[in-house]
């Protein structure tokens, strides 16, 4: 039996005031709160929906746009966080991320397989229509999943872009990407 699809609106969190080599949680820069604004301006219309965010101050920042138009309180949620480094040490972790970012998620150990799948598994359990604040590699993962994409990285979402899943029947359906720009890590 087939139930109605829940939408997912995926939006990447704005411009941050620093990059994955300068800080592990920055927040918005001027930029990044003018396209959270933009955003929240876009898809005020749909709303007041439920608002779904990564607790990371970047999300939380594009979130509050949200949180503020709609008079909704944003539900923190670790899995759709941002994947998590192997190091503490900046330029590693970039270096890291460089390297995955090249690969296919079958090719990375099994603790990013996994964080993979709870990305997919807490997007699958929302059960009505959604604004989600996260991260690059995060929407990459769900579009994946969404593509039976096995790459680290399918496309390029900018930052406050809005990507559209559907849940429908336990799966992620791929609706229509967000804008697109390169991403480059430091």
């Amino acid at each position: 039996m087939s139930t109605n699809p829940a939408t997912l609106y995926l939006i990447r969190h704005g411009q941050a005031s620093a990059g994955f080599d300068q800080a592990y949680d920055p927040g918005l820069d001027a930029t990044g709160l003018a396209q959270a604004e933009a955003i929240a301006d876009e898809l005020e219309p749909l709303g007041p929906l439920p608002v779904v965010t990564s607790p990371l101050q970047r999300t939380r920042q594009t979130a509050a746009a949200f949180e503020k138009r709609w008079k909704v309180q944003a539900r923190i949620e670790p899995a759709v966080a941002e994947i998590p480094s192997p190091t503490k040490d900046l330029q590693a972790r970039a270096d890291w991320l460089r390297q995955a970012m090249r690969g296919r998620w079958s090719a990375l150990v099994p603790q990013y397989q996994e964080w993979r799948d709870q990305v997919v598994t807490a997007l699958v359990a929302l059960r009505t229509t959604t604004v989600v604040t996260s991260h690059f590699i995060a929407i990459n993962a769900a579009v994946g999943a969404a593509t039976q994409d096995d790459r680290v990285i399918c496309f390029e979402p900018d930052n406050c872009s809005c990507t559209r899943l559907e849940v429908r029947d336990g799966r992620l359906r791929l609706v229509e990407l967000g804008r697109q720009r390169e991403t480059r890590i430091l």
